[in-house]
């Protein structure tokens, strides 16, 4: 199922063939450099038919990012509840993303979280959408002003589910957007 599309990508259900791709990315140490863990393939296997069971339930997930030109997996992008109780209010909406490193650098993941937006307010006028993340990932907050978003030093938090074992990664800072806002109001 496709979700959207963008001029150069496919934001859609994923597909079995795709399992090697998100094995790759969730397992890649400098993909995962601001993650506790990394994902064997068992667990990405697992995780993906959590992703898909989402998307296929809800409409909201992390969706595949394809190239349109050659059909090429690449990456997730997406729309799904931020889960983070006594962080953000029940129902936050969070848009995140996650891209094999041979693909960084061609403002993929922007181009996409800039349609998942207008999917999200325009479409479904969702009332905010989040985004978080380590405080010293630059790569994920550039791409965070870039689509934008906004820094709200007031809701950065410590995430709960970081083990103390990595300090340097519990401290995650916050980015968000009204519906009013984008709407201009």
């Amino acid at each position: 199922m496709i979700i959207r599309g963008t001029p150069r990508l496919i934001l859609r259900e994923w597909k079995d063939t795709d399992r090697d791709l998100f094995r790759e990315i969730n397992a890649d140490p400098k993909v995962m450099e601001f993650f506790p863990w990394r994902r064997s393939h068992e667990e990405s296997d697992t995780a993906l038919e959590s992703v898909n069971n989402m998307i296929r339930a809800t409409g909201y997930g992390f969706y595949a990012m394809e190239l349109r030109a050659t059909g090429e997996p690449i990456g997730f992008c997406g729309v799904a509840p931020a889960n983070l109780d006594g962080i953000f209010p029940l129902g936050t909406m969070e848009i995140g993303w996650r891209l094999a490193t041979r693909f960084w650098g061609h403002g993929y993941v922007t181009e996409a979280a800039k349609s998942l937006l207008v999917m999200a307010f325009d479409e479904k006028k969702t009332p905010e959408i989040v985004s978080f993340a380590v405080h010293d990932n630059h790569r994920s907050t550039a791409v965070m002003r870039r689509i934008g978003l906004i820094r709200d030093p007031s809701r950065d938090f410590e995430h709960p589910r970081v083990p103390d074992t990595h300090p340097h990664l519990k401290l995650h800072v916050t980015y968000g957007l009204t519906l009013e806002r984008w709407q201009g109001k």
